[in-house]
């Protein structure tokens, strides 16, 4: 039965956007040629939301077919960032190739997966037109659009943020409008595919740098002996001029910035941004520098790591979702593990979770496990942690962000 929206890859952006196109009263089926793949996304999301979906007639197929008899085409497949910093872009290529096999006149196909400026022109395009004998722009509507979504929001859904576009041709970004202005209030033209891939990178890299700023400060504050998180709350009053980041054991989630100093990360070579190198290596040093200071409270309190055991509260890189990708508990995990601690967890949100292909022991009886540990460790906080009561039963605890009373936890 055709639809009018195939949604390709029902992650972070594409399930989203399904469950706006459902929502909106869309005909909206979600490919992907791995059927393991298309459950995965709802396990980790809500079941409640995905069970609305399907009543709303949404579908899943593995029939490539099913992409030639649609209106609109999203692609939202993953492009992680390889070794050099730039996005692999293999996914995508397959999509494409797929994708171009099937292209029928008219269809107005959507570029939403995290990639570098100029990669819809440059890549995309290209493979596009070779497997379907269509010329973008005349044939066919060809646009970007960066993803958006704040997952776990209760603010910001797809409805109320405003939806940037950028069309290869001025036809094209009205198509893209005319699409994406039945699921959103706004839609913010670009001037074109570069522009507004290069907002996504602008978006993400300014979270990455901040992010990596206020962690330094951390670092820094704690040297000195000041309560940054008092600093935080006073300069955040101030009406013009900040905007309030704070710590955390680290950078994690999907949002990672492309480097734009390679040629995938613009389209061509160039000097690149020097900030966000820094900031990454700065980031990146955060999960080393909680370690340190696990060990440096334990060892003040008479204890050490070997064999100490050590909860850690909340392993998802985002509080109240179930996504575990690029959070630093991990690395946390492994590191404390290889000094010769026990470390187990808990997280509301997790039921198994395994660090290096090793299961993690996970505490089902929190308050009991809190007050057993030698030191617990607050990675994420979880709305349904009552950490007043936590820090209470724990024998040590050190908040990583901050969330806990003040003087009723050791902070970051």
């Amino acid at each position: 039965m055709p639809a009018d929206l195939a949604v390709v890859g029902l992650g972070h952006d594409g399930l989203p956007l399904a469950q706006a196109a459902v929502a909106a009263g869309l005909a909206t089926v979600g490919y992907d040629p791995d059927p393991r793949r298309l459950a995965e996304p709802a396990a980790g999301r809500t079941p409640a939301d995905v069970r609305r979906m399907v009543k709303g007639g949404f579908r899943t197929v593995t029939d490539p077919a099913e992409l030639g008899r649609v209106r609109t085409v999203a692609l939202c497949v993953p492009t992680p960032l390889g070794p050099g910093g730039d996005p692999d872009l293999s996914t995508l290529a397959d999509t494409a190739r797929t994708l171009a096999a099937r292209l029928r006149p008219h269809t107005t196909v959507l570029l939403e997966s995290t990639v570098g400026p100029g990669t819809t022109e440059t890549f995309l395009r290209p493979l596009l037109e070779a497997g379907s004998g269509l010329r973008a722009g005349r044939d066919f509507h060809l646009a970007y659009s960066p993803g958006r979504v704040d997952p776990g929001s209760r603010t910001h859904d797809y409805a109320n943020t405003p939806k940037v576009i950028g069309g290869l041709t001025p036809a094209c970004t009205e198509a893209a409008a005319a699409f994406y202005g039945r699921l959103t209030e706004k839609v913010v033209r670009a001037r074109g595919p570069r522009e507004a891939e290069t907002v996504k990178l602008l978006e993400t890299t300014f979270r990455l740098v901040n992010t990596a700023l206020v962690n330094e400060m951390a670092v820094l504050c704690h040297d000195l002996g000041v309560d940054l998180w008092d600093a935080i709350r006073c300069a955040e009053t101030k009406p013009y001029g900040f905007l309030a980041f704070r710590p955390g054991p680290g950078f994690g989630g999907h949002g990672a910035p492309p480097d734009p100093g390679t040629p995938a990360g613009t389209g061509g070579p160039g000097p690149g941004l020097r900030l966000t190198g820094l900031a990454r290596e700065i980031n990146d040093r955060m999960p080393g520098y909680v370690t340190r200071r696990c060990a440096a409270l334990l060892n003040e309190h008479g204890k050490s790591a070997r064999g100490a055991r050590v909860l850690l509260l909340g392993v998802t890189y985002k509080p109240d979702i179930a996504d575990v990708q690029g959070s630093p508990a991990a690395e946390i995990a492994q590191t404390l593990t290889e000094l010769g601690a026990t470390v187990g967890y808990h997280d509301p949100y997790v039921p198994a979770w395994d660090v290096q292909g090793t299961p993690v022991p996970r505490a089902d009886a929190l308050y009991e496990a809190v007050g057993d540990a030698d030191l617990t460790v607050l990675l994420q906080h979880h709305h349904t942690y009552d950490l007043q009561g936590l820090a209470a039963k724990a024998q040590l605890l050190l908040d990583t962000r901050g969330a806990t009373p003040t003087g009723a936890a050791h902070r970051l």
